[in-house]
């Protein structure tokens, strides 16, 4: 290689790197910074009352997760958050798409009436849910006209992390939807065709052509869901109004998280958590991408 041609890729790779480094700057302070200096305080003991001081713990904040009896509490409600949410929204939107891709009346219109729960404000639905969820609620009101048992949802343990739940499968759904309806159109017709020709039904057809083909896209919703749901901070917080009551009931990892950093000011500890559930997140998504392996994204 001559040595001009070896300036002039010299130049452009300069040129490239001159074009991405605002997004690398800003990833940089505001994605990697964090994350290593959350790395710092996982394994420090952080004073922030009058002068702020790192004292070095080792795995301390860690070891400290065995006892911490909320921890197992918020761990657990996550994982039975996780373990309903998941499958019933991901199963609600891919059904939801298959009907809509279907040549119905007013197609359009429902497609754009299922959506709406997403572009609502998290805050607002939860708001507009605890007025459902009220002792005399519409929620009760419809239960008891037929004849059905009805709940404190928002004070009894037993029912209150299902009302979230109910809340985001019907929040959420829509938004899987409209993925699912795009990786819906996108397979051939043809392929259709041919099933019938060989005398398959349409649930044969659903079975053996539909779900097949949409295995990427389920595991791209999938690891999304389970992220969303590790990640549920907000509609507990307001339901409990920030305890992740009653009784634990609504307590949930990130709300913990929020619990030790804000409230007790133990930096060092929430810090610690966050990096167990970063890793918790990773593991899932490993060995979610172990059971999808055959396919790969295009």
């Amino acid at each position: 290689m001559s040595k001009r041609a070896g300036n002039n890729r010299l130049r452009e790779a300069a040129a490239g790197y001159g074009f991405m480094s605002p997004a690398i700057l800003i990833l940089g302070c505001f994605l990697l910074l964090p994350i290593l200096y959350a790395i710092f305080l996982s394994v420090h003991k952080v004073n922030l009352l009058g002068e702020v001081s790192y004292k070095f713990t080792g795995t301390a904040n860690f070891e400290r997760m065995i006892d911490d009896q909320r921890l197992w509490i918020a761990l657990r409600n996550t994982a039975r958050y996780a373990l309903i949410v998941v499958p019933s929204q991901t199963i609600l939107a891919l059904v939801l798409a298959s009907i809509l891709n279907m040549k119905i009346r007013f197609r359009n219109f429902f497609r754009v009436a299922y959506y709406l729960p997403t572009v609502t404000s998290s805050a607002v639905l939860v708001l507009i849910f605890m007025w459902i969820y009220n002792t005399n609620g519409l929620l009760n009101f419809l239960l008891e006209k037929v004849g059905l048992p009805t709940y404190n949802w928002l004070g009894d343990p037993s029912v209150a992390l299902a009302g979230i739940m109910i809340m985001n499968i019907w929040s959420t759904a829509p938004l899987f939807m409209v993925i699912y309806l795009a990786a819906l159109q996108d397979i051939p017709q043809s392929q259709y065709e041919a099933a019938e020709i060989d005398g398959a039904g349409v649930w044969q057809k659903f079975w053996r052509i539909t779900v097949p083909q949409l295995k990427p896209v389920t595991f791209y919703v999938v690891v999304m869901g389970i992220i969303g749901t590790f990640q549920l901070f907000d509609q507990s917080y307001i339901f409990s109004a920030g305890s992740g009551g009653p009784n634990n009931a609504t307590l949930t990892m990130v709300l913990l998280i929020y619990q030790y950093a804000f409230k007790n000011l133990d930096m060092g500890y929430a810090s610690a958590l966050a990096f167990m559930l970063a890793v918790v997140i990773m593991l899932i998504t490993v060995i979610q991408r172990f059971f999808f392996r055959e396919e790969k994204l295009n």
